[in-house]
């Protein structure tokens, strides 16, 4: 299972590769019957139609497995999960939100049940009043009372309400990061019982080692939409 793992974390931070065309090449696989490890330890890449420069991103990646298996097996060592596309424990929601566009692997810490359930996003302002804080609230706690899933981006003011208001009503919450998952260990350890307990699970798309960025902070809003039904 570590080895293949360790195949599709490979992929998914191929660099210079839309996340739609690792997706196609997830499909071919598929079509052929045959799995991401036999896609890269074929000469061929199993005789798929790739541009040049794919081919040459793709040989660069074969050629750094030997990194990216280190890094899985630190990952897991530390309690961390590592979900393919193609895993039953992926987010239907997700993928049927985004399609072509979903994220390849989802790093995860926590219940991952909670990727199969009801869910709606709460995002706002992080300068927000206390009549917005209010108004977060008691959207939270609606959706608490409903069983659904509440999915934010934890930036301060809505998202953090948002969290927040959730667990304070026994819900259950998602917390997309814009980071790496292992850059988020303070925030993991203030979490710790709520994530032990089953009701929080936090969730990153990015190198597990990336630094909080405001162009990745960007690029999880879709992430985020994308995780919720409503």
């Amino acid at each position: 299972m570590n080895q293949e793992l360790t195949y599709w974390v490979a992929l998914a931070h191929t660099p210079k590769m839309w996340t739609a065309r690792k997706n196609e090449i997830i499909a071919f696989c598929f079509q052929q019957g045959k799995s991401i490890i036999d896609f890269f330890s074929s000469d061929q890449f199993l005789g798929m139609e790739l541009k040049p420069q794919e081919i040459e991103l793709l040989q660069q990646t074969k050629n750094e497995l030997a990194n990216y298996a280190f890094m899985v097996e630190e990952l897991l060592n530390q309690g961390y999960d590592i979900i393919p596309v193609t895993s039953k424990e992926y987010s239907p929601t997700l993928k049927s939100n985004l399609k072509y566009s979903s994220p390849i692997v989802l790093y995860t810490k926590g219940n991952k049940q909670i990727l199969q359930e009801k869910s709606i996003a709460i995002v706002g302002s992080r300068n927000a009043n206390e009549k917005s804080l209010t108004f977060t609230d008691n959207v939270a706690k609606k959706a608490s009372s409903e069983y659904k899933v509440v999915v934010s981006g934890f930036a301060k003011g809505v998202d953090k309400q948002a969290l927040d208001s959730a667990l304070a009503y026994k819900g259950q919450s998602i917390i997309v990061l814009p980071q790496g998952i292992t850059t988020f260990s303070s925030g993991i350890k203030k979490y710790y019982k709520q994530i032990i307990e089953g009701d929080v699970l936090v969730l990153s798309t990015f190198h597990p080692k990336l630094p909080w960025d405001v162009d990745l902070a960007m690029a999880s809003n879709s992430i985020i939409y994308g995780l919720a039904s409503e």
